[in-house]
């Protein structure tokens, strides 16, 4: 595996405002629903969206948020994500670079999609630490990822969802909310 970086991040969104199909892929649609079921239907506090790419999630979770802040490593999907949120004046897309710190110092919600294999395993660890300490406790962990590999990965997927939550050091209750052949979404609620 060569692991993709955020320059290659950046050249996919340039050339393509959906590289992944994520508003027209009937399978993105179920995982972002399975991510919508995991949050709960709201008013939702304050979420943390990390990774947030071209705004596809951004756009489904923004009306559920009291404050979003969604956030992504390119300007490129900054910008996009902006678009996405732009109807909902509670909502702000942000460009941060992982790992990196947060906008605020506590969220009600965290929603990690498609991104941990992509961190290489330090930075990996730190943001584990970032989540732990900004996330309330009884606040909410949304993780949705592969299963399989793909070329680009940093870290391998099986069982990068539990690496993750390991890495955090805090106590989590953890559901299952949906399981695909290539993906799957949990929802874990930290407690203590």
């Amino acid at each position: 595996m060569k692991a993709i970086d955020l320059s290659g991040f950046s050249e996919k969104f340039a050339a393509d405002d959906d590289p992944w199909r994520t508003y027209s892929d009937r399978d993105e649609a179920a995982k972002r629903a399975a991510i919508l079921h995991a949050l709960g239907p709201g008013p939702l506090g304050r979420v943390l969206e990390l990774g947030s790419g071209n705004g596809s999630n951004s756009r489904a979770i923004a009306p559920r948020a009291r404050r979003l802040d969604a956030t992504d490593g390119t300007a490129e999907g900054t910008r996009l994500t902006a678009q996405a949120i732009a109807p909902w004046p509670r909502g702000q897309a942000s460009e941060l670079a992982l790992p990196g710190r947060f906008r605020r110092a506590h969220y009600d919600a965290i929603v990690i999609a498609e991104l941990l294999y992509y961190l290489p395993p330090g930075a990996m660890r730190q943001v584990a630490a970032d989540v732990a300490r900004t996330l309330r406790s009884g606040g909410r962990l949304i993780l949705a990822h592969h299963g399989i590999d793909y070329y680009d990965f940093a870290q391998h997927a099986a069982g990068i969802q539990q690496r993750f939550l390991d890495l955090t050091g805090a106590c989590w209750s953890v559901r299952t909310v949906r399981r695909r052949s290539r993906w799957h979404v949990l929802s874990a609620r930290r407690s203590g």
